[in-house]
């Protein structure tokens, strides 16, 4: 059996990470913006899944700064992250086209 797909913050977070090491508050802007504001995660949700990434290896923490006088981390895309964010796009198209196919629109553009 194939790996579980990824829930749907774990998914957004990874993706907000894929083309910029981010701080939390950034990340979680991130996740609105690529979620179209459907998805704006609370704090603690924010980071127990950044935790659970961690400890799955699929994130990593680049550097840890001081601003304005609060500590702060900065999470990068793991390597093992990206493979997993890869896996799981790849997963979502087929998923996608079997969705289009069954439905007759496989040939139709996708909408804008």
């Amino acid at each position: 059996m194939s790996e579980r797909g990824l829930q749907e913050l774990a998914l957004l977070l990874l993706t907000a990470l894929a083309n910029a090491p981010r701080h939390g508050y950034a990340i979680a802007q991130e996740v609105k913006a690529i979620s179209g504001g459907r998805v704006v995660p609370r704090t603690g949700a924010l980071y127990g899944a950044l935790d659970r990434l961690l400890a799955e290896g699929l994130i990593e923490v680049e550097r840890e700064e001081i601003v304005n006088g609060r500590a702060r981390r900065v999470f990068a895309l793991a390597p093992a992250g990206r493979e997993r964010l890869e896996a799981e796009a790849e997963r979502l198209a087929a998923t996608a086209r079997e969705v289009r196919r069954r439905l007759g629109t496989e040939g139709a553009a996708a909408p804008a």
